[in-house]
């Protein structure tokens, strides 16, 4: 068997979005566990999903590799590649397999064991277990798949100060989140704005908007629809603190998209929303959460990020409002009304 002592130090490139890097976390804690003390660094690829291991005890250190900026020109990515070159890694593992330039900064370890994510093929299997396989050669197997976030105190208290001043103590809140990245993981502003107003009735809860500063017009949107006018709150918090806020939530409603492995994350319930993207590759991790997709439509899931359906958007349109609303009445129904010694305090 390996020794811990000949791995203390890692270097894991994957400058990926939001959930991918949520799902990458089993991988780091198992290599933590496996390897104690080891000095594990992340290449991410901005400083806002660098903030996402800013407290994750197992990460040392993340390094910024910001391909269409800081590192888009070839003299800034050799600075970088020398800097990596100066880490003296005894393992790295390479989960960007189609950036070429990421290839190129995982050459500065050389040589040293080299361990590459092959994305799976002509089998479906969660993105959480696929990423797991790769550190299988390490003899690392069982490991727990729910992914973790850490956040700051100054980000916790932020969150409950928030909860505090609008009044949801003794409330069941209930986050929407409206925007995604592809066109094929949205549900419509009007299902979004019906859902919000039938959700306060039935259920007397608050409704908050989420979203980052590109979904503050939709949100907007949405709310100026309503009857129920819910908390905006998209584009005005950094990615720690509505982790921390979706952690005081009881339920999110979201497509396929960041917030919602957030929410995973910090284990808030998910009512989530597919149409083009396979849950069974990228749904919710954990307990507690459910999937809604359209009926008879035939191409659900297609795998796609664009729609060459006949009827456009049709796997996301036909998510009816009433399946929305009865999924998570349901979810409220099972945990008996959320745990009402819950309500009556902000989460911890």
């Amino acid at each position: 068997m390996v020794q811990n002592k000949e791995k203390k130090n890692i270097l894991i490139i994957k400058p990926g979005a939001i959930g991918d890097l949520i799902h990458l976390t089993p991988v780091i804690r198992a290599l933590a566990v496996r390897y104690p003390g080891a000095h594990i660094s992340l290449v991410v690829g901005s400083r806002g999903t660098a903030t996402l291991f800013q407290y994750n005890p197992h990460v040392s250190e993340t390094i910024i590799y910001d391909k269409r900026g800081e590192h888009r020109s070839c003299r800034s990515l050799l600075k970088l590649w020398r800097r990596l070159r100066a880490g003296n890694y005894d393992l790295v593992l390479h989960f960007q397999r189609s950036n070429l330039k990421a290839w190129i900064l995982s050459t500065a370890a050389y040589p040293c064991r080299v361990l590459v994510y092959h994305k799976a093929k002509k089998r479906v299997v969660h993105v959480v277990d696929n990423y797991l396989e790769t550190i299988a050669p390490l003899n690392i197997v069982g490991q727990d798949r729910s992914p973790e976030l850490y956040a700051g105190e100054d980000d916790e208290q932020f969150a409950k100060d928030l909860f505090n001043d609008n009044g949801f103590a003794g409330k069941i809140v209930i986050a929407l989140n409206p925007g995604a990245s592809h066109l094929v993981n949205r549900w419509s502003p009007e299902q979004f704005a019906a859902l919000a107003d039938a959700l306060a009735e039935r259920l007397a809860a608050a409704i908050i908007i989420i979203g980052g500063t590109e979904d503050v017009a939709l949100a907007e949107r949405i709310a100026s629809a309503t009857a129920s006018k819910p908390l905006v709150l998209a584009g005005e918090m950094t990615l720690l603190q509505l982790a921390s806020i979706l952690k005081q939530c009881d339920i999110l409603v979201s497509g396929d998209t960041g917030p919602l492995h957030l929410a995973t994350a910090v284990g808030t319930r998910v009512a989530a929303l597919f149409g083009a993207a396979d849950p069974a590759r990228t749904g919710p991790v954990g307990a507690g959460h459910r999937v809604i997709q359209a009926k008879g439509v035939a191409c659900v899931p297609c795998r796609s990020r664009t729609c060459a359906g006949s009827q456009r958007l049709a796997c996301m349109e036909k998510i009816s409002v009433k399946d929305v609303i009865d999924v998570v009445q349901d979810m409220v129904n099972m945990d008996g009304a959320l745990e009402s010694s819950k309500r009556g305090r902000v989460r911890s």
